[in-house]
């Protein structure tokens, strides 16, 4: 099974693509992962890349693909993979698409996982950590007993710069900008599966593998 996650900040792509992986056996590729390890090991391609980031440059699609191609050519990824965080644009899936015929590893489905943006607000806004141990809150959804202080150790909660609204909005617009018309594009191909990603954990991974066991 070879699939590309979609979704918005927040819709929750991590959480089932945690779940994929325990069920199906197959790796998550996050292109993220890929260049924090390429640099790290040193490889030609991470050299590359770091000499784009060291600039405070974006790492050219061409490089970051050439990762991918050498991750899919890994034994593990024989029987599938789940792709996340990349494409991010139609340029990226057409360069992708184009690389995954040649390997004749071709995508079987593109995963939507779809949440009204009054959900994202509150998941993303309403995130708190606590300074002390870093456990993690959300004040709609998953609140302190007590009103900024943790249940676990009783430290004060905050909010991180990233999960303020100003910060949010604009991720989400970028999202919509670049990101939302690559659903068009898979619809187009015939390859789009879109779930809602609303409800408990568990019954939504219920819907995504119904929804791929149609792929």
């Amino acid at each position: 099974m070879r699939i590309v996650l979609l979704g918005a900040p927040g819709a929750g792509k991590g959480t089932q693509a945690k779940k994929l992986i325990e069920k199906f056996g197959i790796p998550q590729i996050s292109t993220g992962d890929l260049l924090r390890a390429a640099v790290a090991e040193g490889t030609e391609l991470g050299k590359e890349a770091k000499s784009y980031m060291d600039k405070g440059e974006l790492v050219p699609d061409s490089v970051v693909l050439g990762m991918v191609e050498e991750r899919l050519g890994r034994d593990d990824c024989k029987d599938g993979y789940i792709l996340d965080g990349f494409p991010r644009n139609t340029a990226q899936a057409e360069a992708l698409d184009e690389m995954l015929d040649k390997m004749g590893m071709p995508l079987d489905a593109a995963l939507n996982v779809d949440v009204p943006t009054e959900d994202l607000m509150k998941r993303l806004t309403g995130r708190r950590t606590c300074e002390q141990c870093g456990q993690m809150y959300n004040v709609y959804f998953n609140p302190p007993a007590e009103e900024g202080k943790c249940d676990k150790c009783g430290g004060t909660l905050f909010q991180r710069d990233d999960d303020k609204e100003e910060t949010i909005t604009k991720r989400l617009e970028v999202y919509r900008e670049q990101t939302e018309p690559l659903i068009d594009y898979y619809r187009q191909k015939g390859i789009l599966k879109t779930v809602t990603g609303t409800g408990a954990i568990d019954e939504i991974f219920t819907r995504v593998v119904e929804t791929l066991g149609a792929a």
